[in-house]
């Protein structure tokens, strides 16, 4: 290690279209394994921090910041299988978003197939009763109608909420849907589509999207796991001896 060429902040900043700063952050945070000092207190970087370095900026694309760091300053500690062990959880969380996916899309298609079901009594319900049929509080029901996604009329004389058929399957579609993680503004076109004509095509668009958004989203994670693969392949024997010297 004392003969390979040393590298400035400036130098590992250029490579990966950073700050300076950022670099420092970065060796702060664990990201970049600790660096040598020289005798007027410089850092002194390697061949080996810019190989975390790249490594760490692919796996942020496909992981996220937080994950990508959690992952970098568990290698760094020493603990490989720990870090391979973040990059498996993230993995398995990505195909969870999958299955809970396929299950939306499946139970969507059906609800905004199957015809209003009739309400067990004429007149509407009140919204404790629609509370209980869906299994949510009534605070959501309030929340979703805030949100302009529901609209229940209100009897003229109490002012309380009546919940028409209409209403307890619009309902149902964005509690569905609040549950695979959608947001208010994913819902919206999805209710607007199936209000207009009883079309359900806003609503496989959505799903489609986020069916596209996750397949990119597994493409960055192994992209970043390639890269991880290759920072360990590469400087992990060079990077547990720069350590040992540094500590």
């Amino acid at each position: 290690m004392t003969n390979e060429r040393r590298l400035r902040p400036v130098d590992l900043a250029r490579s990966a279209g950073v700050s300076t700063q950022q670099i420092r952050n970065y060796e702060d945070a664990g990201v970049l394994p600790p660096a040598a000092r020289t005798a007027s207190g410089y850092r002194a970087f390697t061949e080996v921090h810019r190989g975390a370095l790249l490594a760490y900026r692919t796996l942020m694309r496909g992981f996220g910041p937080v994950p990508a760091t959690r992952i970098m300053r568990t290698l760094h500690e020493g603990d490989v299988p720990g870090a391979l062990a973040l990059v498996d959880a993230a993995h398995a969380a990505l195909h969870e978003e999958r299955v809970s996916l396929r299950a939306a899309s499946e139970a969507l298609e059906l609800l905004a197939a199957e015809p209003l079901a009739p309400l067990p009594r004429s007149g509407g319900l009140r919204i404790g009763e629609v509370a209980a049929l869906l299994g949510v509080r009534t605070s959501a029901l309030r929340v979703w109608e805030g949100a302009g996604l529901i609209a229940p009329r209100r009897e003229r004389a109490t002012g309380y909420r009546l919940y028409e058929p209409s209403d307890v399957r619009d309902a149902r579609l964005v509690h569905t849907l609040r549950r695979s993680h959608y947001l208010f503004d994913q819902i919206r076109p999805v209710l607007e589509g199936l209000r207009r004509e009883g079309s359900s095509d806003a609503l496989r668009a959505a799903v489609a999207a986020r069916g596209e958004a996750l397949t990119a989203r597994t493409r960055t994670m192994i992209e970043g796991s390639g890269a991880l693969h290759t920072y360990l392949d590469t400087y992990l024997d060079r990077l547990t001896e720069a350590t040992k010297e540094i500590r």
